[in-house]
């Protein structure tokens, strides 16, 4: 392998030659602060998961180094996010109890085979498959994800135990406990929550007003569940708060994680074979649209192959380092960017930086209240919680609605895993109704131009004896049927139609079941007088098509542009007249 190839499957070893100090000094800038940010986050999504704190700060040190050997975005910060360690609670709930010994064995098993999934899939080449899966049906399996998380979390704020895995027994479990409401836990639970919501926009100004630069405001108001987590962590140790019913994280054990492969004789290999796929999908999607978005910015681009390499190692790093399932967060990306990271080697300087805090700080979260988490947990998923994508997809395509608005419904009443399941048959669905009834426009002639457009739209010229058709999508086996129903229904309807004309300027395909129908089309025009033409047929289409019979036995022509087509078809019709019209010699 030579160097220009190892440097696609390393991307290091190209930003890692272009390191200067500079770049040091602001890869080590964002990474102190994502550190300050994501310290609070990974223990809280942990909890979320079901699982030990310290999973949460285990998942957020090596997978980051592994992602920055493999990864190609500069500035996506990979870790623990809300919905896959939401996901990670639906797929090992069932398995074991929450925090057993089997529970935690599960959940390394599960970011293993989901590493392996997305490995797998980057060395086939597979990202394109991620394209399956729209963005609005996205938009809205996220949106259901974060109003499940959020009222999951309540529990914690109100001190009570609730269970379910969908928005409805949530709902009934909350409502069947609130007579063992903690009132103490409210009072560190609710203060807590309105603080943070305050923090993500009132705190900034206040900054300012101090004479800080926006950015700097910005960032520092990044960092404001830190502050929740000491206020309450020393209220909690002050006032005893523990005796009174507080529920706290307790002991968290000291240092780095140590190394061990994960238990892949788990009884429960192929129950979570399933959810790590969607898992891994979900990451991939989310990751993929973060690092795009991101990169375009500074005008730089992500591999989407690549990147499947880059978070399978990340995830199977974290099986290996006592993490679980892991992907690039959003929130976390973001502050990277505008704190000024240049490369990955900011996330690797992050992952020093939750080691540094395993080993030295973890003491101090003994007495951190789990309310304070869960009031951090509920900030952060609301700002996933977008209903906009209704309205917009409403006024835009109903199909695209529908598709939202089930995967919303199913994720809301039924649980993650069958809402994602339902997000990727809609998506699926979706392209292919759209596909299998494509539009197709008889076209006729701009006057003064050789263009060609839809009669119902603009004042053309047509010919009584030509039908012009526009097909605007490519011809496979879910659309070929369609077509062809088509075509007979406006030969039919047009008794004086000879020629038939296909604009096949959007074809890009004509797979096998589509050209038989174009076999039984050529057939049966034929049969009725009617010869079948195509125009502007694409090379890499025309290449195909020009060693089957189909070409051998058209009864018509193939015309480099459909202009050229129509004029010498109405130039043979009018000397075709003339030779037929009777002479006579006086």
């Amino acid at each position: 392998m030579n160097l220009t190839a190892l440097k696609n499957y390393l991307p290091i070893l190209t930003w890692a030659k272009e390191y200067d100090r500079e770049v040091l000094f602001s890869d080590l800038l964002a990474a102190l602060i994502v550190t300050i940010m994501l310290i609070p986050q990974s223990l809280a999504y942990a909890l979320l998961a079901g699982l030990p704190p310290q999973m949460g700060l285990y998942a957020s040190m090596l997978p980051l180094v592994a992602y920055g050997v493999f990864g190609t975005s500069r500035t996506l910060s990979v870790g623990p996010v809300a919905v896959v360690s939401l996901m990670t609670a639906s797929a090992i709930g069932h398995i074991a109890s929450a925090g057993s010994v089997s529970y935690i064995e599960a959940a390394l098993l599960l970011a293993f085979l989901s590493g392996m999934f997305l490995l797998g899939m980057g060395i086939l080449r597979m990202g394109f498959l991620a394209n399956f899966l729209s963005h609005p049906v996205i938009a809205g399996f996220i949106t259901a994800s974060g109003i499940i998380i959020a009222f999951s979390q309540l529990k914690h704020i109100l001190g009570i135990k609730a269970d379910g895995e969908n928005l409805f027994a949530l709902l009934h479990s909350l409502y069947e406990s609130l007579g063992t409401t903690n009132l103490t836990t409210v009072a560190v639970g609710l203060p807590t929550l309105i603080f943070l919501f305050w923090v993500r926009s009132g705190l900034k100004p206040v900054l300012m007003r101090t004479g800080l630069s926006d950015k700097a405001a910005g960032m520092l108001a990044k960092t404001g569940p830190v502050l929740g987590i000491i206020a309450t962590s020393y209220a909690a140790y002050y006032f005893d708060l523990g005796s009174r019913g507080v529920v706290l994280v307790g002991e968290v054990p000291t240092g780095l994680p140590s190394f061990q492969m994960p238990k892949l004789g788990h009884d429960a290999w192929r129950e979570l074979m399933m959810s790590a796929v969607f898992i891994s999908i979900i990451g991939f999607v989310e990751s993929v649209s973060v690092g795009h978005t991101l990169a375009a910015k500074r005008r730089q681009r992500i591999t989407p192959n690549q990147e499947l390499i880059g978070l399978g190692a990340a995830n199977i790093a974290a099986s290996f380092s006592g993490g679980y399932p892991v992907t690039g967060g959003f929130a976390r990306s973001v502050v990277n960017f505008d704190a000024g990271a240049v490369t990955p080697a900011a996330g690797m300087f992050t992952a020093v930086g939750i080691g540094a805090a395993a080993m030295y700080f973890t003491p101090y979260l003994a007495f951190l209240p789990k309310a304070t988490l869960a009031a951090t947990i509920i900030v952060a998923v609301l700002s996933l919680v977008d209903f906009s994508i209704l309205k917009k997809s409403w006024g835009y395509a109903r199909s695209d609605f529908i598709a939202v608005m089930t995967t919303l419904l199913v994720t809301l009443l039924l649980g993650v895993e069958t809402g994602v399941a339902c997000g990727v048959f809609a998506s699926l669905a979706l392209h292919l109704y759209k596909t299998s009834v494509p539009h197709m426009a008889v076209v006729g002639e701009v006057p003064g131009t050789e263009h060609y457009r839809n009669i119902n739209r603009h004042k053309v010229i047509t010919h009584s004896n030509i039908l012009s058709l526009r097909i605007d999508e490519s011809l496979y086996f879910a659309n070929a049927g369609f077509i062809e129903d088509r075509i007979y229904e406006l030969v039919d309807a047009n008794a004086g139609i000879q020629h038939v004309i296909l604009m096949c300027t959007a074809v890009n395909e004509v797979d096998l079941s589509a050209l038989e129908v174009l076999e039984s089309i050529n057939l049966r025009l034929k049969d009725s007088g009617i010869e079948l033409h195509l125009s502007e047929v694409k090379g890499p289409v025309m290449d195909v098509l020009a060693h089957t019979e189909f070409i051998k036995h058209l009864s018509g022509h193939v015309f480099l542009s459909h202009h050229l087509g129509v004029q010498s078809i109405v130039t043979a019709s009018e000397e075709k007249k003339v030779s037929s019209t009777p002479s006579w010699d006086i």
